[in-house]
């Protein structure tokens, strides 16, 4: 499986920073209890100072979304949802030790953390833009959407939609379940300080992964000379 950002997305976008990881042996029988709570005190303690909307983090989001013709308050990227979400209830929803530390680092880093069941990936999978046959399958009602032509989307070769809207919303299809094994996680940020930034957060996802799942992770920080993360399933997709 091949894993990239298209020319068109590096034209617009050359302040990205892109951290890719790839990993297998994950279980759903992991305590990343205290990990979760290092992030919530971290984004506790910056939203104190005030709201998720000033991080420089989010505001470089906003202005990508505001440059792809989208309302910065009305779609914004998931990190920012995540943070929304954190302040008002003070917690988030448990759902799967990783995915929850993949959403514990969207918070205390605040940029947006993907993470991926390799095996509901049909071929390779590309940030580009959509061209409006791509189906979408919904996180919350399991509806079927097509994303409008244009849309920044994460496409596989089946056509299959892996988000909306860039970083916004994630598909229901390859969240991660209890039986998900390999897993594709996707970090992505824009402000000034991502390149020192995201390996960072890539280091310190390896290490949960080693210390918690006993399992070993590849990395790379993707750039538009080198766009592209290669790597050999484990698992029939």
């Amino acid at each position: 499986m091949r894993f990239r950002h298209s020319p068109q997305v590096w034209s617009a976008f050359p302040e990205l920073v892109c951290g890719v990881l790839h990993a297998t042996g994950v279980t759903p029988a992991v305590d990343v209890g205290p990990l979760l709570a290092r992030h919530a005190d971290t984004a506790r303690a910056r939203l104190a100072g005030g709201p998720e909307g000033g991080f420089p983090e989010i505001q470089a989001w906003r202005r990508a979304f505001t440059r792809m013709g989208l309302a910065p308050t009305r779609y914004r990227c998931a990190a920012e949802s995540l943070l929304r979400r954190f302040r008002r209830d003070g917690s988030l929803p448990r759902l799967h030790p990783l995915v929850d530390l993949g959403n514990a680092l969207s918070l205390g880093y605040a940029v947006p953390v993907a993470v991926l069941d390799v095996d509901r990936i049909a071929g390779d999978l590309a940030v580009r833009p959509a061209t409006g046959d791509e189906t979408y399958l919904t996180l919350d009602s399991g509806d079927d959407e097509r994303p409008e032509p244009g849309e920044v989307v994460f496409a596989d070769s089946a056509g299959r939609a892996h988000s909306r809207r860039w970083t916004h919303r994630q598909s229901g299809w390859s969240a991660v379940r209890d039986d998900t094994v390999e897993v594709l996680v996707v970090v992505e940020a824009l402000h000034d300080g991502a390149a020192e930034m995201v390996p960072r957060m890539l280091a310190e996802l390896s290490s949960a992964l080693e210390d918690g799942w006993r399992t070993s992770a590849r990395t790379a920080v993707l750039t538009s000379d080198a766009p592209v993360f290669s790597t050999a399933r484990a698992a029939a997709g």
